[in-house]
């Protein structure tokens, strides 16, 4: 065991030297780190570990992403050239890392990777299976450039040949075609996805029949009887909520004033004191918008109980009902600010009251874990007046990341918001159609519905 330990050390400490060497060949500073991984406690021992990232600042509209994005393009790999004792040759790295850099800022790349460590088959593999686009390689790639790492080499996807780049292949088709072999897009995924199927599962539930794909299109214009230069917007910060910045500034381009208010929660008395505040801002405002995030950790066992209850004091209660039923107000709640709506009962009901076992609520996804991806989302009612500006049937890509965002509710809670025109939004796959397939609705919402 002691001699284990020692060769984990050594390989540690290499590695560190490793970096060290290339921190200085490439001019770069390290930006910090924690050896939090190693050790022991009780009966719990740790190999020492080293983990490392990277973070490179750049303008949102020059990241390339990894997955091939269509057919007919061309892959080619710029490769590291290595010393005598297989490190890279620093000087030529950083002349293709800048040569890279100028190609993408050009944008003259549709996608890029960085060679991984089962050579071009995991590299390319990998690329296909975002966007499920096949891959012909060229004759001449060989077994050695199939299987063999060569650390530091990027593939890019491009449309034109690219002067010092070695040519891989073409992409297209809905397989892999190398050396007179094809291998099935299909077949490749589901045996690259069965080992942690079980552990990981990316399918959840049987669907026998797809959900309806709901319409709504009575558009209601309704005119504030009060009249401001600037709706003021109160947004309140609970801990562990997040987007509070992101969601004042788009409020503050539209023309409003944001007023963000932090909940203090140490004491007692600063409770009492945000209660209070709340109220305060609520009665000076015209709109009361509930960001996203994690408020409590999600805890006390569910999302958005936190702010709900925050919501249920009476002081804010009243003054939430009074801007909604006297003052023409507004109320808006993204992710954590959604589920908290439905959890006070606002939503659907428009009123913050009591729920029962049989009220529609958010619960855990069916995959049984947290989720982070893109969504198509379709407008299936325009009656809000938040949906003002879109029309039912529009499509959006939007981003998620929950572990509770399945929407629950029974068949006649589900056909009543139909015919009331309160199903916003729903998960739809490419056909634009409302679906159960976690694909395209991946947390398994009833009816597909999202908002």
């Amino acid at each position: 065991m002691k001699d284990l330990v020692m060769i984990q050390n050594v390989g540690v400490n290499l590695s560190l030297l490793g970096a060290y060497k290339t921190q200085l060949e490439l001019g770069i500073a390290a930006i910090g780190g924690k050896d939090s991984m190693s050790g022991s406690f009780n009966d719990l021992d740790v190999p020492p570990t080293l983990t490392s990232f990277a973070v490179a600042p750049v303008k949102a509209d020059k990241v390339i992403s990894q997955e091939i994005k269509k057919s007919g393009s061309k892959l080619v790999m710029f490769t590291v050239e290595r010393d005598e004792n297989d490190l890279p040759k620093f000087d030529e790295l950083k002349k293709m890392y800048d040569k890279v850099h100028q190609l993408i800022s050009d944008g003259k790349v549709l996608s890029s990777s960085v060679v991984k460590g089962f050579g071009l088959v995991e590299t390319i593999s990998k690329m296909a299976f975002g966007n499920m686009i096949g891959v012909e390689f060229d004759a001449s790639v060989t077994n050695d450039m199939l299987f063999y790492a060569p650390f530091g080499s990027i593939v890019l996807e491009v449309e034109d040949d690219i002067d010092g780049a070695v040519t891989i292949g073409v992409t297209g088709g809905n397989s892999f075609k190398v050396s007179g072999v094809e291998i099935s897009l299909d077949e490749a995924v589901s045996q690259w996805k069965a080992p942690l199927e079980k552990v990981f599962p990316t399918k959840a539930g049987n669907f026998t029949e797809e959900p309806e794909t709901y319409s709504y299109d009575k558009r209601n214009i309704t005119v504030a009887t009060e009249k401001f230069a600037k709706p003021r917007i109160f947004i309140p910060v609970f801990p562990g909520t997040n987007c509070e910045y992101d969601t004042a500034k788009a409020f503050e381009n539209a023309g409003g004033v944001a007023d963000v208010f932090v909940i203090r929660n140490l004491t007692g008395d600063d409770v009492a004191y945000s209660m209070r505040e709340m109220e305060k801002r609520i009665n000076n405002s015209q709109i009361v918008m509930i960001p996203g995030g994690f408020s409590g950790g999600d805890e006390p066992e569910g999302s958005g109980k936190f702010i709900a209850t925050a919501f249920r004091n009476p002081l804010v209660k009243d003054a939430v009902m009074n801007m909604l039923k006297n003052r023409d107000g507004l109320m808006l709640g993204i992710c954590n600010g959604f589920q908290a709506l439905i959890k006070l009962g606002l939503v659907p009901y428009g009123e913050i009251r009591d729920l029962d076992d049989n009220s529609p609520t958010l619960t855990f996804n069916t995959i049984g874990r947290h989720v982070s991806c893109m969504a198509r989302t379709r407008i299936a009612s325009n009656k809000s007046p938040w949906l003002s500006n879109v029309n039912t049937g529009d499509v959006h890509t939007i981003a998620l990341s929950h572990g509770e965002g399945r929407f629950i509710a029974s068949k006649e809670q589900i056909a009543k918001l139909a015919k009331n025109g309160q199903i916003a939004t729903q998960y739809v796959n490419l056909e634009n159609k409302a679906t159960y397939d976690i694909d395209w609705n991946p947390n398994g919402s009833v009816s597909a519905i999202e908002g």
